[in-house]
């Protein structure tokens, strides 16, 4: 990966508050059903390999 240059006249400002109770929230939530999803795609990968690699499959 490669480096990100901010382009010509254009300043980014990162806000330095803490997070509320609700953002921090719904950040795990988001991330708890992102690792889900992930997972579950892993698994329906790692079974069609196994259905393709098994002989004399139907």
């Amino acid at each position: 990966m490669g480096i990100v240059r901010e382009p010509i006249d254009i300043d980014f400002v990162v806000d330095p508050r803490p997070l509320t109770k609700a953002e921090e929230q719904a950040i795990s939530e988001f991330i708890r059903a992102d690792k889900e999803k992930r997972k579950q795609k892993n698994v329906s990968k790692v079974q069609s390999k196994k259905h393709l690699a098994t002989p004399n499959s139907v």
